[in-house]
């Protein structure tokens, strides 16, 4: 490959994903580096003073700053936006600063947004707490329902914000008709994907506007940094996201942008292997439990809507317990291989009590009308062998009353 081969999208827009997510947006230097090179700078210095004044007011391309640009980052950006099938792509610090950044720039006092009812605690509370501090309106709504999404808009609606599959309680929304609706009322559509990424779910291909990640999960997935982005297109990115990312500073570190695209080289071949253990193990674990939220599992009522929309399960699914947060609690700690942790998409198999960690600040009544119970478990499958971790899952569901 050529230097700046993969920076070219004429070229690069016709390889397959697969492809894309080794060399999509690789720039080599002079030194002809294999690896993408870690530039480790905060500033830049320029030739002659003409060079930088044109670089400030848009009239040549080039480096200014790294909270601006920075080449790493920018990789992983170009690249992040070849496998979206995006136009442009901007990274965040983490998962939530790209939430963040998706809303507050495109919304203002007066305005309202739809968003779902059931999704990550934090991003609940960007519309529980924050933009209503800032004068905007949020009407929450159960995601599953097409027609409540019809009826909650206002003259002032600016936003639909939603997650599929939920976190934790794995509710799908139908992306084709929610975006459809949204397009159709000049509402943006903003979708969290990091359950999925782009090799297993493309939103954008549903009529989304905005896809927003935290890219701590599955596209670095091996629990080492936290990263963010979002990904639309270039109007959007440009003229809405990047004048809030100058101004605010929620840049992501090269060196996390250098970890993230060493991460996105085995996306395929992980969120792959993943999606086909996290099958297995369900299947060993509906047959425990009173109830699991696996969408490759017939049982889900939503089953042939997350066949349609996605590609693979992905290795995330939750299930029930009827003794509460008690047995819940004697589970997680009867495991021996599975870790007790709150991440997700990570190449390690995880597991967690979302009541007490990751929704905890909803309050129980938050919860409730989430559909987060206190027999609730998540679990994160990883590259382990399946095999393993059923035993692991048999031997705690047996210690914690589950035969």
């Amino acid at each position: 490959m050529k230097r700046t081969t993969g920076q070219d999208r004429s070229k690069t827009s016709k390889w397959r994903p697969a492809t894309q997510a080794v060399r999509g947006g690789t720039w080599r230097s002079e030194q002809g580096e294999t690896s993408e090179a870690l530039f480790l700078t905060s500033g830049y210095s320029y030739d002659d003073a003409a060079t930088v004044a044109a670089r400030f007011a848009g009239e040549e391309q080039g480096m200014t700053y790294s909270r601006l640009q920075n080449p790493t980052v920018q990789m992983l950006e170009d690249r992040i936006a070849l496998l979206e099938g995006a136009e442009a792509c901007r990274v965040q610090a983490s998962g939530m600063a790209a939430m963040t950044a998706a809303l507050l720039c495109q919304l203002s006092a007066g305005d309202h947004m739809v968003t779902a009812r059931a999704a990550f605690g934090s991003c609940r509370w960007l519309g529980d707490h924050l933009l209503p501090r800032f004068g905007v309106e949020v009407t929450v709504v159960d995601a599953r329902d097409n027609a409540a999404w019809e009826a909650a808009i206002r003259p002032n609606t600016k936003v639909f914000f939603f997650e599929t599959p939920a976190n934790p309680t794995m509710d799908i929304a139908d992306l084709e008709y929610i975006c459809g609706l949204a397009r159709a009322h000049g509402i943006t559509s903003v979708i969290d994907n990091a359950f999925c990424t782009p090799v297993l779910q493309r939103p954008l291909e549903f009529g989304a506007d905005v896809i927003a990640y935290s890219a701590t999960k599955l596209m670095d997935g091996q629990g080492r940094v936290l990263a963010g982005a979002v990904c639309g297109s270039e109007e959007f990115i440009n003229d809405k996201l990047l004048p809030f990312q100058r101004n605010t500073g929620p840049n992501l570190s090269p060196f996390n942008a250098w970890v993230v695209l060493k991460g996105l080289e085995t996306l395929d071949l992980r969120a792959k292997r993943q999606s086909e253990n996290a099958l297995k193990v369900g299947r060993f674990v509906e047959s425990r439990v009173p109830r699991i939220l696996h969408p490759w599992l017939p049982s889900h009522p939503q089953h042939a809507l997350a066949r349609k929309q996605m590609a693979d399960c992905g290795p995330i699914f939750s299930f029930v317990l009827d003794g509460g947060r008690e047995q819940a609690h004697a589970l997680l700690d009867a495991l021996e291989l599975i870790d007790i942790s709150n991440n997700i998409g990570d190449s390690r198999s995880l597991m967690c009590h979302p009541a007490s960690t990751t929704h905890h600040n909803m309050g129980p009544e938050g919860r409730e009308a989430m559909g987060i119970s206190e027999g609730m478990l998540r679990l994160n499958v990883g590259l382990e062998d399946p095999d393993d971790l059923i035993d692991d899952l048999d031997q705690a569901l047996t210690k914690a009353g589950l035969s």
